[in-house]
Formats: C-alpha cells, structure tokens, sequence
C-alpha cells in the first residue's frame, strides 16, 4: 500500500476511534508491515502540525490518538456545555488515585488507607472501566487485586504511568478546581473528550467517617 494511501487510512481510523489505538492493532487492521505504519504514523502527525490542523496526533495509553489542539479548547468547552459526563464522585476519585499509585492493591489496603468501606466505589470504577481486576493476593483469604487501565491513561491524557504527577501535585490541582462547574481535561490538548476533575491523591488520614455515594 503506498505511503500516501496508508496515512490517509490511518487517519480514518484514529478519527473513527475515542480511544487509542495499539501499533499492533492498527498494523492487524491496514494489513500493512510495523514499520510502514509506525513511518505514516509519524508522517501523519507531521503533516498536521506543518499544517496547523485542528486536531493533532499524540501517543498514549499504550496507542496513538487524534485530540484537539489546546488552543481551541476554550470553543470546545462552549459548545460542549451541558453534554459532559457524569464526574466521578469524590469517594471513586479518591479510591482511584489509591489504586492508580499503589497498584496492584486490595480492596482490605485500599480500605485502610480511605478509612471507609470503599465496596461501592470500586463497583463505580469497574463499571467505569477505568480499574481492573489483576488478579488475587497470595495473603489470607486472596482479596482481589486491582490496578488501572488503558482507559484510565486515556481518560486523563497519559501516556503511561510513569506520567503520572506526584500525589502532591495532583492534590493541588484537584484543590484549585473544586469549584468549577464544568468539568475539565487533565491535559487541555484533550478538550475534545471532557474529562472528569483528576482524582485527589490518596492519605493516610481517614478521608471519611461515614458512608459514601457512587
């Protein structure tokens, strides 16, 4: 397939897609050899920044993915307004951090750092897809063990775990963003899909004396 031919087709199928897609699915997909669409990939992502396109091409999650320029994002928000997702609640936002820098972690670990039953939150984020289960402990009564996934570093504009903030960094955005209404990408190059506010990082002071809502 010539050069030309196969960027054009990736771009089809990245625009078609709202998550990232794997080198190995894209070269399953085109037919094509790795190396051929690792170069149009790349060609690609050169021909929209030459051109100053709309959108731009990023790696993350583990794929490659078409996301709005962040200069645009103010537009974005504008025309989105009163069709973002539903936000996570602050006991999931809380439960996820735990899970998203203690990973792989127990449900009995996760509990005891939250000071609360977390059984709902972890159901929300299941449903969420945004954790997985990994496994089972080797420790008395084998608890799941959970950890997160491609659709969490999607989600929140990552491309692996070694981007995530510290805990303290992402405590101080979760504080400075509080009070807004709309909710807002992590990364703002992500303004095509809203994300929820990024979740608090997790203590090891109780967070709750009480119940919680999904």
């Amino acid at each position: 397939m010539p050069t030309d031919e196969l960027q054009t087709l990736l771009e089809a199928l990245l625009f078609a897609s709202d998550s990232p897609l794997s080198l190995s699915l894209l070269v399953e997909t085109t037919g094509a050899e790795p190396i051929a669409v690792a170069a149009a990939l790349e060609a690609l992502r050169e021909s929209l920044d030459r051109d100053d396109r709309g959108v731009q091409l990023e790696e993350m999650g583990g794929g490659w993915i078409l996301v709005t320029r962040e200069k645009h994002a103010p537009f974005i928000k504008k025309l989105l307004q009163g069709k973002r997702k539903s936000r996570l609640s602050r006991a999931s936002l809380e439960t996820l951090a735990i899970v998203a820098y203690k990973q792989p972690v127990t449900r009995p670990e996760i509990e005891s750092i939250r000071g609360v039953d977390s059984g709902s939150a972890l159901a929300t984020l299941l449903e969420r897809e945004m954790i997985t289960i990994r496994g089972r402990s080797d420790v008395v009564g084998r608890p799941l063990l959970y950890g997160t996934t491609v659709e969490f570093l999607s989600y929140f504009g990552l491309r692996d775990l070694k981007d995530l903030p510290r805990p303290e960094e992402l405590k101080a955005i979760l504080q400075a963003r509080e009070a807004e209404v709309e909710a807002e990408p992590l990364f703002p190059e992500m303004a095509l899909r809203p994300a929820a506010e990024p979740p608090p990082a997790p203590s090891e002071e109780p967070a709750e004396t009480g119940g919680e809502s999904r």
